[in-house]
């Protein structure tokens, strides 16, 4: 007798479980891995992204500049003409995840310096 699919998803594959959120970077960490440093990467909702964090909370784009800084352990933007906005990341090594209403939107790679000399 062959096990039906629900059978199989109970008993024998185990619960499904959604992707668990990965653990959050506090401030010190998310101002050490940001500082000085350039981001690229993608987020869900706009695209592909490199910017440039100055040590000074200016962010630098291509073609834009923004202003960054860290309230309690969220990472905030505020862009010309754009409301602050706030989110919590995730950072293993080079890797970040941006973390917006419990869901990772987006993701980088940390680069040491400003290697596109924004």
């Amino acid at each position: 007798m062959r096990p039906s699919a629900a059978l199989c998803l109970l008993v024998f594959c185990g619960p499904v479980v959604a992707d668990e959120l990965p653990p959050l970077a506090t401030s010190a960490q998310l101002k050490r891995a940001v500082a000085g440093n350039t981001i690229e990467g993608s987020m869900d909702g706009s695209g592909r992204y490199t910017e440039y964090y100055r040590k000074d909370g200016r962010v630098k784009g291509a073609d834009y500049q923004a202003r960054w800084s860290i309230e309690g352990n969220t990472m905030c933007w505020v862009y010309t003409g754009q409301p602050k906005d706030c989110w919590n990341a995730a950072i293993k090594g080079a890797n970040i995840k941006w973390v917006k209403d419990g869901k990772v939107q987006g993701s980088g790679t940390i680069l040491k310096g400003n290697p596109n000399r924004f």
